[in-house]
């Protein structure tokens, strides 16, 4: 039973590799058997691939399940015959002389396919080179081609002078011998193809084509060259009678454009004097130009000539007005005759703005002499009243109520004065309107005034509150006039800028007045410490106000011992009050209870 299950087994197994090796057979044969390509590298490229797999991964287990095939076949034989049982006969097909039969159609496929397959490979390769090689030279001679037609069919000739139209046929010629230089390419593209056609080139359309095209531009190219050749002679000769009319053109109209701009540039040149002497040298340099505006006439008349002349052999041989244009020069007859139209409409104009002018400016030296008779009158109070200010501020005044009293006096004084810059406001803002801004007549400019003014009026005002704070430190602090000045003398000598004393003014002026100061650090440290009561806000400069406070606090007397008792017998009406001290026994007290 044991050996039977054996056999049916091997059996089962023979039929299951038998039908596995058959269909893998079968599906290799179609395609060995399949020797086409479509014409395509990159598919005969891929088959090679596929082969080389089958031969090195595919077939050589196959040949191993064949070998194993034909072994247990024999095997199984054996053991039948040796059980006395009939021999095993495989289903149709399966027998393995059906088996060898499919193995053997299937290498017979293979012989000669990779031969086959690789000189498929090369001939598509070549033809691939052969095409790539056509579509290079094609691209370089289309390139090479690109708006060559265009450029052979303008007529840029018609717009250009005689030197532009001899750099054309020189650039012609030199075109003419590229195109005999390219002659060769065009024929090796024409064999090319010739080749592709007779090695049956599967897209030999889109070749043919192009190289087609590539003939044909190629004959008309030829055609074209020839035509412009004689296009370009041809304008040679007539840009030749024009020359000498253009050149001459250029000598006379060159001179006459620079007159003509120098004159519309003098004719409208802003009209803008301060003085009488300059207007009236204006006037006389006009009047000398209009005497020279008979010859300019002639010569813009022998100019207009030249012009019509050109411009009757441009239409007479009917050429491109751009050949009016003169290759000489950039000037051109419309921008003479507009700027000579110009100058004369200017002239009159120009008559009209000196006269008006002239007016202006005797009315300007009207105003000047007006101001200046004012403001040399204003000037001088000014001054004189600021001194006294000064005066009074720099000490030497007697009390300190009176020089308030006078101050007030001068500030009510400047205050009646007052029309009198007003008036001078006026004159100047009408000196404004018409642009006058220098006045020789006068010593002093209306903002100099303006200065004085604020300076008086500033300088009374600050001088006053000076005195005020001084009154209110003297009243408080208990110190004499005559201290005030001193201090305000010492100051005033350090004070040269009178903008107050900076920190080593400070210090000589604390020296000069007995003020102790020790040397080197201790004395820095010493300044410093000043510093801090009369310059808190480290603004680097002590005002007069800052330093008096500062002196009258150093110099004033401390309380006596004598005083404080004199203090508390006043406050007891000489009388002592039960439980009450005296001095010396409140100083004991107090003293003894710490």
């Amino acid at each position: 039973m044991k050996v039977n299950q054996e056999n049916e087994k091997m059996m089962q197994d023979y039929e299951h590799l038998a039908s596995d090796l058959l269909a893998w057979i079968n599906r290799w044969m179609p395609w060995l058997a399949n020797r086409t390509t479509d014409d395509n590298l990159a598919m005969a490229q891929k088959k090679l691939d596929d082969y080389r797999n089958y031969r090195r991964h595919e077939k050589p287990p196959r040949i191993e399940d064949k070998g194993r095939l034909e072994t247990l076949f024999n095997t199984l034989q054996t053991r039948l015959r040796l059980s006395n049982r009939p021999a095993f006969l495989p289903r149709e097909g399966h027998l393995v002389k059906d088996i060898n039969n499919a193995w053997k159609n299937l290498e017979d496929s293979e012989k000669g396919f990779e031969e086959w397959l690789l000189s498929e490979i090369m001939r598509l390769e070549r033809l691939e080179h052969l095409a790539e090689k056509f579509r290079r030279k094609c691209a370089l001679h289309e390139e090479w081609s690109h708006g060559k037609e265009d450029a052979l069919c303008s007529q840029d000739w018609k717009s250009c002078g005689l030197y532009k139209i001899k750099a054309l046929r020189k650039r012609h010629e030199a075109f003419e011998s590229d195109l005999g230089a390219h002659q060769d390419r065009v024929e090796q593209i024409a064999l090319i193809a010739r080749e592709l056609n007779n090695l049956r080139y599967p897209d030999i359309g889109p070749i043919n084509a192009r190289c087609q095209n590539i003939c044909s531009q190629w004959d008309r190219l030829g055609q074209l060259a020839t035509q412009r050749r004689t296009a370009l002679e041809e304008a040679e000769r007539v840009a030749e009678r024009l020359d000498t009319l253009y050149l001459d053109f250029a000598k006379r109209a060159a001179p006459f454009n620079n007159w003509l701009d120098g004159a519309r540039e003098d004719l409208a040149d802003l009209v803008i004097v301060h003085e009488m002497r300059e207007i009236q040298e204006l006037c006389s340099a006009h009047d000398q130009f209009k005497s020279t505006l008979g010859d300019a006439d002639k010569e813009f008349s022998s100019i207009s000539a030249i012009e019509l002349e050109i411009e009757r052999l441009v239409e007479a041989h009917g050429l491109d007005r751009e050949l009016l244009r003169n290759p000489y020069t950039d000037l051109a007859a419309a921008d003479i005759r507009r700027k000579w139209g110009e100058v004369q409409q200017a002239v009159p104009r120009r008559d009209g703005q000196l006269q008006s002018e002239l007016r202006r400016q005797q009315n300007n030296e009207r105003l000047r002499t007006v101001f200046a008779e004012k403001a040399n009158t204003v000037g001088p109070w000014l001054e004189n009243e600021l001194e006294k200010v000064l005066a009074i501020g720099l000490g030497g005044r007697g009390r300190l109520e009176d020089a308030i009293h006078q101050l007030r006096g001068i500030h009510q004084d400047a205050v009646n004065y007052k029309p009198n810059l007003d008036e001078l406001e006026r004159i100047h803002q009408e000196m404004q309107e018409n642009f006058v801004f220098e006045n020789r007549k006068s010593r002093y400019s209306m903002e100099s005034l303006r200065v004085g003014w604020e300076s008086l009026i500033t300088s009374i005002n600050r001088t006053i509150n000076e005195l005020e704070n001084q009154i209110l430190m003297r009243d408080s602090k208990g110190i004499s006039e005559e201290q005030i000045n001193e201090y305000r003398a010492s100051f005033n000598h350090f004070d040269k800028d009178r903008q107050g004393l900076d920190p080593e003014q400070l210090r000589a002026c604390l020296i000069s007045i007995g003020y102790n100061i020790r040397s080197g650090r201790e004395g820095d440290s010493d300044l410093h410490r000043i510093l801090s009561h009369v310059d808190p806000n480290r603004m680097g400069r002590v005002p007069f106000d800052a330093f008096l406070d500062f002196m009258t606090a150093e110099t004033a007397d401390s309380d006596t011992v004598e005083q404080m008792i004199d203090s508390f017998r006043i406050l007891a009406a000489g009388k002592a009050p039960p439980g009450s001290f005296d001095y010396v026994t409140f100083s004991r007290s107090l003293y003894f209870s710490q």
